[in-house]
């Protein structure tokens, strides 16, 4: 998939919105702690490839492996991407994508990390600006390497999180 960044669309709220709300009819039993809006489509005014990425709490990956199942049949598509920490999943299809699933542990190290860097993001206009400049000019270098675009955030989003007082 060719890497395409757009300006933020109100609607992405909304779309997380009712995605919540079917993933806590279909799969709501594993649900351990809440449901978050992730990655840039949860911060307003920021750029983002229009994927709504979503954080779904669960006790442990072991006890939510059947999740993995149920999810194939509403429609998510399981790879297992940083399988010692997440089940991972996108909809509808592996070539175009328009939601992320993380199943993550509750409270684990990396619940905890991308919620701070998304509350950072949403409170600091000028840490989201320079997320944004930095976005924008590996999407042009890595237009057709999803992996490298993504590897290639980590150093920033590293040194804010290493930054942040509070």
């Amino acid at each position: 998939m060719k890497i395409e960044l757009e300006e933020y669309k109100p609607e992405w709220k909304q779309l997380f919105s009712r995605e919540s709300e079917f993933l806590q009819e279909g799969i709501g039993s594993f649900l351990c702690g809440t449901i978050e809006h992730v990655g840039s489509t949860a911060v307003p005014g920021l750029a983002s490839k229009p994927i709504i990425d979503i954080m779904f709490g669960v006790k442990d990956l072991s006890s939510s492996k059947d999740a993995i199942q149920a999810l194939s049949e509403i429609q998510y598509c399981y790879y297992p991407y940083k399988k010692e920490i997440m089940h991972w999943f996108c909809k509808p299809s592996p070539e175009f994508r328009t939601h992320h699933l993380h199943l993550v542990p509750y409270e684990s190290e990396l619940w905890k990390e991308r919620i701070k860097f998304r509350d950072i993001l949403r409170n600091n206009p000028q840490v989201a600006e320079n997320y944004q400049q930095l976005k924008k000019s590996l999407a042009v270098e890595f237009h057709s390497d999803r992996e490298a675009y993504t590897n290639n955030k980590w150093p920033f989003i590293k040194k804010v999180l290493c930054n942040a007082h509070y």
